[in-house]
């Protein structure tokens, strides 16, 4: 099981572009519809909504695909 993430946390993720950093605005226990796709989330596997430091982009990722950023 991955790290759990709090609303509020910073994070950082790989992507095509490089490194990102934002922070969480949003955590899901349960299947959602983002952006056309329906994405799995789960009590035991959650996935969280986090809006980019640098672009008002937001992006939706499982907990095993962050990291925490120590401010």
């Amino acid at each position: 099981m991955s790290r759990r993430f709090r609303v509020g946390d910073h994070v950082t993720w790989n992507s095509e572009a490089g490194h990102v950093s934002g922070h969480i605005t949003q955590v899901h226990t349960s299947d959602f519809d983002y952006k056309g796709y329906t994405h799995r989330a789960s009590a035991d596997d959650p996935q969280y909504e986090i809006k980019s430091d640098t672009t008002d982009h937001i992006a939706a990722h499982k907990g095993s695909a962050l990291s925490l950023v120590e401010d």
